[in-house]
């Protein structure tokens, strides 16, 4: 005999920093929601982005925390673009289940010649998005690559869930500014992945991806969506970008909002941290990987300083400390 399920109203007090897992049995769907805000703004601090770039970094980091979320063991996400646009390189890196860090690599006057319309996919132009796990207890890695062609975040996670994965995804993310009255304003984040994974495999069927090189006539494999699919999608495409970032509006309430007809369950929240993994020690055993003449070449004014490019912090070493003659040098 099972325990009964409790039954409540939806949580009315919003939770910042965390995701929060749902069931939506009766359509076959499991999801995540997350919200960023006082971790954001860390993740954001001592890098001086210009806003469309802080937007970009924080969309990121509301879809890596995503998609890290359903790892079911401790490791490393790494969501990781290379590309040709003005912000040619954007790293997201999460230590499984709650540490994330992120930073990008941009050309400033780029950036600043871009229209003052948002636009993630003209920030990143083309190249590739990279998804990489790596298991704590295995030195192998798994990677998972979409191209990337000028659209925005959630277009790539879509093609990568239907060429990798092929589960049926839906992924939404939105980035606000806040205003703050008497403070500085802060960025927040928001997301929602829903995924449909029905107890029999052949429902979660899709059609076959387009070869590219069929003769020409050749009928496509299609397979229709499944109904409780659809319905699931259609409801998923009602949730407004001021819905996932609103901070009065906690992420039980936004789920009731999109599920309560068909009922929803909610699972313990997992919190969210800032977090660099870069330590004094750390730093000084990287430098002790390059060779004595590289290591050399490091000193200015007679110091050696490494900036972290995560967290911006910077670390200030004698040379002697890291086996650099002065005398012979």
């Amino acid at each position: 005999m099972t325990a009964a399920v409790p039954i409540r109203r939806p949580r009315v007090e919003a939770e910042d920093d965390c995701v929060l897992p749902f069931a939506v049995e009766p359509l076959d769907v499991r999801g995540r929601v997350v919200r960023l805000g006082p971790a954001l703004d860390e993740l954001l601090a001592n890098h001086g982005y210009p806003d469309p770039v802080a937007r970009l970094v924080a969309e990121a980091s509301a879809l890596g925390v995503l998609l890290s979320s359903t790892l079911k063991f401790s490791g490393r996400f790494t969501l990781q673009t290379q590309t040709d646009g003005p912000v040619d390189m954007l790293v997201v890196d999460i230590a499984a289940p709650d540490r994330v860090r992120a930073y990008a690599r941009f050309d400033d006057k780029r950036v600043a010649a871009l229209p003052a319309v948002y636009d993630a996919g003209a920030l990143t132009g083309n190249g590739h998005l990279a998804m990489t796990i790596e298991r704590a207890d295995d030195p192998n890695r798994y990677q998972g690559i979409v191209a990337l062609t000028g659209g925005s975040l959630e277009d790539a996670a879509h093609q990568y869930f239907a060429r990798s994965e092929q589960i049926p995804t839906r992924v939404r993310l939105a980035v606000a500014e806040e205003i703050r009255p008497g403070r500085a304003s802060g960025w927040r984040a928001g997301g929602l992945l829903a995924q449909f994974l029905p107890r029999e495999p052949a429902r979660a069927r899709v059609s076959d991806l387009d070869p590219g090189d069929a003769p020409k006539g050749t009928p496509r494999h299609e397979i229709a969506a499944d109904d409780a699919w659809l319905e699931a999608q259609a409801l998923v495409e009602t949730v407004e970008d001021h819905e996932l970032v609103d901070p009065d509006l906690s992420s039980e309430r936004l789920l009731w909002r999109l599920f309560n007809e068909r009922g929803v369950k909610v699972f313990r929240s997992q919190p969210i941290v800032a977090r660099c993994r870069c330590s004094r020690e750390r730093i000084a055993r990287l430098l002790n990987t390059f060779d004595p003449a590289s290591r050399a070449g490091m000193v200015e004014n007679g110091r050696v300083t490494v900036k972290c490019e995560f967290c911006g912090r910077s670390y200030d070493f004698d040379p002697n400390e890291i086996g650099v003659d002065q005398k012979s040098s």
